[in-house]
């Protein structure tokens, strides 16, 4: 039975109208101004961020809720927090300007060619004969295509798959999440480092014990249930000191400190071969059973990727499908050290 209202429609008809006039009578404006006051967590950085004045961005809030006939914030001057409703349309503003960014991409790939822009999002220390064979490979067949690759925080790599502002995304493995595919690209594991000017540098036949007391350097995600929890694990057990002279989400930065002597800390052993070699870094206990790091590529099946962004993933994905995950696996051998003199 459909119930109808008082002018003989019925309420199924009435609350889709309803939804038809939303759709058309939206000042869209509204959406991208809440988009930003959602990230900036504020509407004076939203206003500054617009280059608008705080008035304008409170009113813009005040309109979209009553459009919306809902609240999606309780502020007052000191806080601003985000009702359910305002995260739940936060998400869907991501999903809606992840969208419009794509439209250039999704009508570039009506071409007859493998022609587009492909945006990476990945993590600092993402280093794989997979990824750079398939590069240059995939750009030697299909010379009018593009690159572009941003280096963030596993978390933000997430982020930005999610919204559709990247074409995939490589990191440090995260929890599953089902509106996200997620392929583990390969695994790496990790030593501890110091550089010349640390006392336990040249000194052989250490045991985990003998790193106790010493500063540490790190990465921010070094802590239990982040993606660096293995690193995280073996540290806590070991007793490690929690005084961290400096951290970084960096690769390069920890590296870079590590090397300085500011203390000693984990560095993915595959990538820091050459400093092994060369004498820069001294690799430090545990020599065997290093902790292991999941390396993961992922992507959103909603995404309309564009004919380059598609084939580069499937061919991608392929070549991880048909490599052993044993010759996906790095750094589980220690390498010779430098002779110290």
């Amino acid at each position: 039975m459909r119930l109808k209202d008082g002018s003989g429609a019925s309420r199924e008809d009435s609350e889709l109208q309803g939804a038809g006039r939303l759709s058309w009578n939206l000042d869209w404006n509204l959406l991208r101004t809440f988009l930003v006051i959602a990230e900036k967590n504020s509407i004076t950085g939203a206003a500054i961020e617009l280059g608008l004045k705080q008035p304008t961005v409170s009113n813009s809030l005040k309109r979209l809720e009553l459009v919306l006939d809902t609240p999606l914030a309780e502020r007052d001057p000191r806080n601003f927090v985000l009702t359910r409703q305002g995260k739940a349309l936060y998400r869907e503003c991501l999903d809606i300007f992840g969208s419009v960014s794509r439209l250039p991409d999704l009508l570039a790939s009506l071409s007859n060619t493998v022609e587009g822009h492909l945006k990476i999002c990945m993590a600092s220390h993402i280093t794989t004969p997979l990824l750079d064979n398939t590069l240059a490979e995939f750009h030697r067949e299909n010379p009018r295509t593009s690159f572009s690759v941003s280096i963030m925080s596993s978390h933000e790599v997430q982020e930005a798959v999610l919204a559709k502002t990247a074409s995939f995304g490589v990191c440090l493995a995260l929890p599953a999440r089902t509106d996200i595919q997620s392929q583990l690209f390969y695994r790496e594991h990790f030593g501890f480092f110091c550089g010349p000017g640390h006392p336990l540098y040249g000194r052989k036949k250490l045991n985990l014990e003998d790193l106790r007391g010493h500063e540490r350097v790190t990465f921010f995600s070094d802590e239990p249930g982040d993606v660096l929890n293995p690193v995280a694990a073996l540290r806590a057990q070991a007793g490690f000191s929690d005084r961290v002279a400096g951290a970084s989400n960096n690769l390069e930065e920890v590296r870079r400190m590590i090397g300085a002597g500011l203390g000693f800390g984990p560095l993915p052993i595959h990538v820091v071969e050459r400093d092994i070699e060369s004498g820069r870094l001294w690799q430090l206990p545990p020599y065997r059973h290093t902790p292991a790091v999941d390396i993961t590529l992922l992507s959103n099946s909603r995404a309309n990727l564009n004919v380059a962004e598609a084939t580069f993933l499937r061919k991608l994905t392929t070549l991880i499908a048909n490599t052993p995950l044993a010759q996906r696996t790095y750094g589980n051998i220690t390498p010779k050290r430098p002779s110290i003199k």
